[in-house]
């Protein structure tokens, strides 16, 4: 298998017409990094770089924090995920509460071993956002605090076996998965902001999710009247994500327009919004994902917009193809309350490498 394969590399754009048409050619879809057993025995130094960051920050923490942190890599909490206030989901992990100083360091330093620059932005002002909306609310019926997000670990940070960790709290949930010094998996991948927009005080007109809703509108109003037949799915967007929650995502039917009858710009267009969502993990992960795909099946992957195309009326979109989602919602709170999230269908918690390496070592 390769490794994570969506239709997207820069120098796409610079071929000439004739040789883009030649090139889209059927190609699976797969979110997440998959890779052939061949290559287990050179780990990825993404990989290394969690997993030491992983014993760092393990090494920091008092007997009762690591009993409270750590958990059996088979335990349902691994797969038991969400992005609601923790009164609504009670998680179960090390919460920044409960940390000391540096080891708050030695976590935003284990984040960084995976995210990118952009990512680690993302996350931040995320969690930021829970102080405007305390301070916005302070008696309200759930508590904010931008240190309510917690760490989870499941099994043993190494570079040999398998082993992940989440990072979540409200409207932030990534989840990793390492197996045998491979990346395996980086989703579930959730964003959520509320406010989408900051209206007042001091941070007023900060959106940390502003290219993800601004690049997908542009795409729907570059449609034409006949593309907007398939590419608009419904007058009214859904309140919210399709998928939720869930543990295993849905196959959600392919609406919208296919890639294949989009023009030339247009795919590119497509192109930047998937890569924007991408580009929120370090470098090495993303322009190892995007320069493996020289071909794609574009007529199997679909942009469906729902609702109003007009900024700060309810919209939704989603971008599929066969094992690879992406949903964004914005019809909450007067269309001022994100959600979206990265989805891959087949192997979300490394579902299908843990498959493998289970099969190899522990068949007997």
């Amino acid at each position: 298998m390769s490794i994570l394969e969506l239709p997207f590399t820069p120098r796409w754009i610079r071929l000439s017409e004739m040789k883009f048409l030649r090139i889209l050619k059927p190609l699976s879809f797969v979110l997440v990094l998959s890779i052939s057993s061949s290559a287990f025995s050179h780990p990825d130094q993404a990989a290394s770089d969690m997993t030491n960051a992983a014993n760092a920050f393990l090494a920091t923490l008092k007997p009762d924090q690591k009993a409270k942190a750590t958990f059996k890599l088979d335990d349902n909490n691994r797969t038991r995920w969400h992005f609601v206030p923790t009164e609504m989901h009670t998680r179960h992990g090390l919460s920044f509460r409960e940390m000391q100083q540096d080891q708050q360091h030695m976590a935003y330093a284990l984040l960084a071993s995976v995210m990118s620059v952009k990512g680690l932005q993302k996350s931040a002002q995320i969690m930021s956002l829970e102080q405007i909306l305390n301070d916005a609310n302070p008696e309200g019926r759930f508590a904010r605090d931008p240190k309510w997000y917690f760490l989870s670990f499941f099994g043993k940070p190494s570079i040999e076996g398998a082993w992940g960790w989440r990072f979540e709290g409200h409207h932030l949930s990534l989840s990793f998965t390492v197996v045998d010094g491979h990346i395996a998996s980086v989703t579930p991948s959730f964003w959520g902001t509320n406010p989408g927009k900051v209206l007042t005080g001091p941070r007023k007109g900060l959106q940390v999710l502003a290219n993800e809703e601004n690049y997908a509108r542009t795409l729907a109003k570059s449609f034409t009247k006949k593309q907007k037949n398939a590419g608009i799915i419904a007058e009214k967007a859904p309140a919210d994500i399709i998928t939720k929650a869930d543990r295993k995502a849905k196959r959600l039917n392919p609406l919208g327009i296919a890639a294949s009858k989009m023009k030339k710009k247009q795919i590119t267009q497509l192109w930047t919004i998937i890569e924007e969502y991408l580009r929120n993990y370090r470098p090495d992960i993303a322009d190892k994902t995007l320069a493996s795909l020289e071909e794609a099946d574009l007529e199997n992957i679909h942009f469906g917009w729902a609702g109003s195309l007009k900024s700060g009326e309810g919209h939704y979109y989603r971008i599929q193809a066969p094992d690879f989602l992406i949903e964004y919602d914005n019809t909450q709170g007067g269309a001022n309350h994100v959600h979206c999230v990265i989805r891959d269908l087949k192997n979300d918690f490394g579902d299908d490498l843990l498959r493998q390496h289970h099969e190899k070592h522990h068949s007997n």
